[in-house]
């Protein structure tokens, strides 16, 4: 292979020999997560409850597909052990899987906010400290990168229950880039904006866009570019900052520009 051709297959497939855990992987975001960094050339470990979506996208990216509840930490550990086994190690982590609850934050009951928390910060947690002993085992470094939301910086109304620890997620990402940095262990996230996606249905984008006193075109492309971003845009944002070595403790926001969310 000729110097040109090298360079050409880097630029094609910048994620060769990379192995990938993708947690959520199996509709929305996560999917679009998968299927980006399999076509960059990783070997993709996908992690969800939903064995017949993980199927599909093993047949059709190549993905490895894993049973797994986030919420559960041994389930989570044993999984990760076993993808790091099976694809030769553990370079990065892309810890996704969460749902989008909602409901005003005084009336709310405290198992239904529990409930969210176990999946929006602690299943993020759990993936990452199962995620850091390999990578310490592995004595490479890596990376962690975390799907946050906008609305970790934006609070929307009777959103609280998703916005809250997704808040909390974003102190959680911090904090494992001052922990663990010093480790060659990289923590970065993406606020993402309003997706449309099997977390953010149809019937909710109405429900949001009418708690907001929009139409839902209003809200889908409610930024300074008037445009709306697709989970691909999210995707593709992840494999970017999953190539940049020297970033740490990093928020990149994904939502075509609103002044309410920027950290800029």
């Amino acid at each position: 292979m000729t110097l040109d051709e090298v360079s050409r297959d880097v630029a094609l497939k910048p994620m060769q020999g990379k192995v990938v855990a993708v947690t959520g992987a199996a509709s929305g975001i996560g999917r679009e997560i998968a299927r980006v960094f399999a076509q960059a050339g990783a070997a993709v470990a996908t992690l969800d409850i939903n064995d017949a979506a993980l199927g599909s996208l093993a047949a059709e990216y190549g993905c490895r597909p894993y049973r797994c509840d986030v919420t559960d930490a041994a389930s989570v550990k044993r999984v990760l052990e076993l993808a790091a086994d099976e694809l030769g190690g553990l370079d990065i982590l892309v810890s996704n899987a969460g749902s989008a609850q909602q409901g005003a934050i005084g009336d709310l009951p405290m198992e239904e906010l529990r409930r969210s928390f176990e999946l929006n910060f602690f299943g993020h947690q759990n993936a990452c400290q199962a995620a850091i002993q390999i990578f310490r085992r592995q004595g490479r470094g890596g990376a962690i990168l975390f799907n946050i939301s906008n609305q970790s910086v934006n609070p929307g109304k009777d959103f609280g229950p998703y916005g809250i620890p997704k808040a909390a997620t974003l102190a959680l990402m911090k904090q494992y880039a001052v922990d663990h940095g010093r480790e060659g262990i990289r923590a970065n996230g993406i606020n993402a904006g309003r997706i449309r996606s099997g977390l953010m249905t149809e019937q909710m984008i109405v429900e949001r866009a009418s708690a907001r006193g929009m139409t839902p075109h209003e809200y889908m492309a409610g930024n300074l570019l008037g445009v709306e971003v697709t989970a691909s845009d999210i995707a593709n944002a992840f494999l970017h900052l999953a190539q940049m070595d020297k970033v740490n403790a990093a928020v990149l926001t994904v939502d075509g520009g609103v002044m309410a969310t920027s950290l800029r």
